[in-house]
C-alpha cells in the first residue's frame, strides 16, 4: 500500500482501552440503553439525541450542581433560541476547584526566569480570598470583571472568584495598546480591573502602569484596580494615583471619582481564606465575555454561559483530548484568546494547569519542550503557525528531550499543513494523537477536532466533534461530501454565545451567524469532509477567493507556497482586476533574500502542480512582513482592503499593524 494509504498514527488497543471515550461508551449504555462501538456511530447518535447527548456528558464529567427535572433541551427547532437544562444551576468556579490537596493545580514558567508552583490547597485558597475581597467590594451577580494580564496564575484566581460570586469575567493580553483595550472594556463597563505592574517577552520587560492609567482614565464605571507584580514584588501604585496602596482618583469626562487602587496579594492577605460560598446560578448565566477579532470595526463582545462553557469544555477536554485526572495540560496562549479559557477548564478535569508567558522562543529556542519534558506534559496546545516555526528553525525534540508522557499535540489557529504532521511525528514524537482542531471565539471551542481512539490522516482534522451537528453546504444549501464548501451547524449547541452585550433585540446576534442559511448557524470557513469522515479547513470562506467564479482557499495556495526553502511565509488575496478577481500573493522571504524572477517561476509552478492552473497568482511580490491578529492569524483581510484603498478599521487588533503600510499603493498592482 502507498503510504497515503495508511494512517500516519493509530492507537494501541491498550490505549483504546484506557481511553475516556470507551468508557463513556458505557455510560450511554447504561443510562439510553444505546449501544454505540464506534466514534462515528456514538458521533451519530449524539446529533439525533442531543439533549441524551449532553445529559450523559454531565453526568460522565461529574458536573457538581443540580440538573433540574426538565427537559435537557427546551426549544431544540429554535437557532438560535434553543435553551439546554433550562433549570439547572451551577456553578463554574465550584467544578474547577473540586479537587483538594498539595498535587500541583498550576506551574508557571515566565520565560524561564521565573517559575511558581501553587497546589490545589494553595489555588482554592486564593480563589476564596480573593471571592470574599470582591464581595466587600460590592462585586456580585452580573458585575463585569476585567483582567489586562499576562498568563499568570493570577488571572485564573480572578477568572475563578468572579465565577464563584457570580460576577462576569473578560480578559485581554498585555501587548494591547491602551485603545484596543478600551475599545474591548469600555463596551462592558467593568466595576473591577485586575492586571499586573509589566510582563516579559524576548528577555526585555515591560512596564504597564503608565498605560493602566490611561486605561482607567477612560473606564468610568471602574470602583477598584488590583496590581499583580511580576516586573516587581511591590509595584509602585502612584502612577496610578495610589500612594503606594492608597486610593487614588481617576478622572472621566471632567469627573473626578474615587478609584481604589491597590496591591494584589495585600487586598489577598487582608481576607481570611476559608470555603468558597459559591452561588449556584441558572446554566445561561453569563461567565465571560469574549471578544471578536475586530479587524472590521470595534470587537464584537461575545457573552458566553456558565454551563454551555462547562460541559463543552468537558466533552472537549475530557472525552476528545482524553485529559484525566494527574494529566499535565500546556496550551501556549496569551489571556485575549480563547483557548486560555478553553485551557483553564482542565481544572474540572483534576488536570495540572502548565503556564507560561512570554516569547515561545525566549531565552531558547526549545524552552516550550524544555517546560514539556521538566514538567511531564501530557498535551502540548499549540498553533500550526508554533510548529511551522520550529520545523523551519530545525528543532529536534525527539533526539533533544525525553518526551515520554507526552499523548497529544492539539494544533489550532490556522490550518496545519500536511507537512507540519509529517514534521510532528518524524521529529517530535511517533507515538501520540496529533489534534488539529479548529472552531472559535463564538462557541470558545471546537466544531471539528481530535479522536483519541482512532487513526490520525496526514493533512486531516480527525472528526467532528460530539454533540456538533457539523456539516458542509454549498451555495444553495445542499450537503456536500468530498467537495469543498461551507462549515456548518445544523443543530443547536450548549456553547452558543447567549447574546451579544450591547445588542438588545439580538440583530448583531443573528446576522452574525443566522443570516447565510436561516436556522443553521454559519462559521465562516472553506471545509471539506474527507472519506475518512475526517475534515480540512481551506481558511476562512470570507477570504475565499473566485476567480472566474470558481472558489478556492488560500490555506490551499500557502501549503504548496511554503513548501520552498526560501518562502518564510506567504499571504495571498484576490484583488478586484477588470471585472473578475486576479490572485495576488505577497511572499515574506527567508533572511535577506530577494525575490528573483526564477523563484516567481518556481512559485507558480509550485502552485500550478499542487493545486490546479487557477490558483495559479497573477502577481507574486515580496514584502519584509505579513500583518497579523493579536493571536498569530493573518489578516488577509485587512490586506484586501489595503490593496483596494479601502480603509482598514481597529488596527488595534493587529500585533504589528505597521506591515500593512507594505502592500499600500504598489505600483506592480497597476498593471
Amino acid at each position: 500500500a502507498s503510504p497515503m494509504s495508511q494512517p500516519l498514527w493509530q492507537p494501541s488497543l491498550q490505549r483504546v482501552a484506557d481511553a475516556h471515550l470507551t468508557a463513556f461508551f458505557e455510560q450511554v449504555e447504561s443510562d439510553w440503553a444505546v449501544r454505540c462501538d464506534s466514534y462515528s456511530s456514538l458521533y451519530e447518535w449524539s446529533c439525533r439525541e442531543i439533549g441524551k447527548f449532553w445529559t450523559s456528558v454531565w453526568r460522565f464529567g461529574g458536573v457538581i450542581g443540580d440538573m433540574g427535572d426538565s427537559t435537557p433541551l427546551a426549544d431544540p427547532e429554535q437557532m438560535p433560541g434553543a435553551r439546554f437544562f433550562p433549570d439547572a444551576r451551577l456553578n463554574y468556579a465550584e467544578n474547577l476547584l473540586r479537587r483538594r490537596g498539595d498535587a500541583d493545580a498550576i506551574v508557571f514558567w515566565g520565560e524561564g526566569r521565573i517559575r511558581r508552583r501553587l497546589s490545589f490547597d494553595e489555588l482554592h485558597d486564593r480563589v476564596s480570598r480573593l471571592a470574599q475581597a470582591f464581595q466587600a467590594m460590592g462585586v456580585g451577580e452580573g458585575d463585569r470583571v476585567a483582567a489586562f494580564m499576562p498568563n499568570l496564575p493570577e488571572t485564573v484566581i480572578a477568572l475563578l472568584a468572579a465565577s464563584s460570586v457570580g460576577a462576569i469575567f473578560s480578559s485581554c493580553s498585555p501587548d494591547f495598546g491602551v485603545e484596543g483595550v478600551v475599545d474591548r472594556f469600555g463596551q462592558i463597563e467593568p466595576k473591577v480591573l485586575v492586571c499586573a505592574d509589566g510582563y516579559y517577552f524576548k528577555e526585555k520587560s515591560f512596564p504597564l502602569l503608565g498605560r493602566i492609567a490611561e486605561i482607567t482614565a477612560r473606564l468610568p464605571t471602574l470602583e477598584h484596580v488590583l496590581v499583580a507584580g511580576y516586573l516587581n514584588d511591590e509595584p509602585d501604585l502612584r502612577a496610578l494615583g495610589g500612594s503606594g496602596g492608597g486610593a487614588g482618583t481617576g478622572t472621566s469626562g471632567g469627573l473626578v471619582r474615587p478609584l481604589q487602587a491597590s496591591r494584589l496579594d495585600e487586598v489577598l492577605a487582608a481576607q481570611p481564606g476559608g470555603e468558597i460560598a459559591y452561588r449556584r446560578l441558572p446554566f445561561n448565566h453569563p461567565i465571560y465575555i469574549l471578544y471578536s477579532s475586530g479587524t472590521t470595526g470595534k470587537p464584537k463582545c461575545i457573552v458566553h454561559s456558565t454551563g454551555g462553557v462547562l460541559l463543552k469544555h468537558l466533552c472537549e477536554l475530557g472525552l476528545l483530548c482524553d485529559v484525566k485526572r494527574d494529566d499535565r495540560v500546556f496550551y501556549f496562549t496569551t489571556c485575549g484568546w480563547m483557548m486560555w479559557n478553553w485551557l483553564v477548564s482542565a481544572l474540572a478535569c483534576e488536570a495540572t494547569l502548565l503556564l507560561f508567558d512570554g516569547n515561545p522562543f525566549s531565552p531558547r529556542r526549545r524552552v516550550l519542550f524544555d517546560l514539556a519534558e521538566a514538567e511531564r506534559m501530557t498535551l502540548f496546545g499549540t498553533s500550526a503557525k508554533y510548529i511551522d516555526a520550529i520545523k523551519n528553525a530545525g528543532l529536534d525534540p525527539a533526539r533533544t528531550h525525553d518526551l515520554s508522557p507526552l499523548r497529544t499535540i492539539t494544533s489550532t489557529g490556522s490550518p496545519l499543513a500536511p507537512e507540519g504532521f509529517d514534521y510532528v511525528y518524524g521529529h517530535i514524537k511517533e507515538d501520540l494523537c496529533l489534534s488539529s482542531i479548529s472552531g472559535g471565539t463564538d462557541l470558545v471551542g471546537c466544531f471539528v477536532c481530535g479522536n483519541p481512539i482512532g487513526p490520525v490522516w496526514r493533512g486531516e482534522i480527525q472528526a467532528r466533534a460530539l454533540g456538533m451537528a457539523v456539516d458542509v453546504l454549498d451555495g444553495e444549501g445542499r450537503s456536500l461530501r468530498g467537495e469543498k464548501g461551507e462549515l456548518v451547524c445544523t443543530a443547536p449547541f450548549p456553547s452558543m454565545p447567549v447574546y451579544f452585550w450591547n445588542d438588545p433585540d439580538g440583530a448583531r446576534y443573528r446576522a452574525a451567524y443566522f443570516e447565510r442559511y436561516p436556522g443553521i448557524w454559519w462559521h465562516g470557513d472553506f471545509a471539506e469532509l474527507t472519506e475518512h469522515d475526517g475534515v480540512i479547513i481551506y481558511g476562512r470562506s470570507d477570504a475565499t477567493l473566485n476567480p472566474a467564479g470558481v472558489r478556492i482557499g488560500t490555506a490551499e495556495i500557502y501549503r504548496q507556497v511554503e513548501k520552498l526553502d526560501e518562502v518564510d511565509e506567504g499571504i495571498v488575496i484576490g484583488q478586484e482586476w477588470k471585472g473578475d478577481v486576479r490572485i495576488v500573493l505577497f511572499v515574506k522571504l527567508k533572511g535577506d533574500l530577494e525575490l528573483t524572477a526564477d523563484l516567481i517561476h518556481r512559485i507558480k509552478a509550485a502552485v500550478r502542480s499542487g493545486c490546479s492552473p487557477r490558483h495559479v497568482p497573477a502577481r507574486v511580490l515580496q514584502v519584509a512582513d505579513i500583518p497579523r491578529t493579536k493571536s498569530g492569524k493573518i489578516v488577509e483581510l485587512a490586506v484586501r482592503e489595503v490593496v483596494h484603498r479601502r480603509p482598514v478599521r481597529n488596527l488595534e487588533a493587529l500585533a504589528n499593524p505597521e506591515a500593512l503600510d507594505l502592500f499600500a499603493d504598489r505600483e506592480e498592482l497597476e498593471t
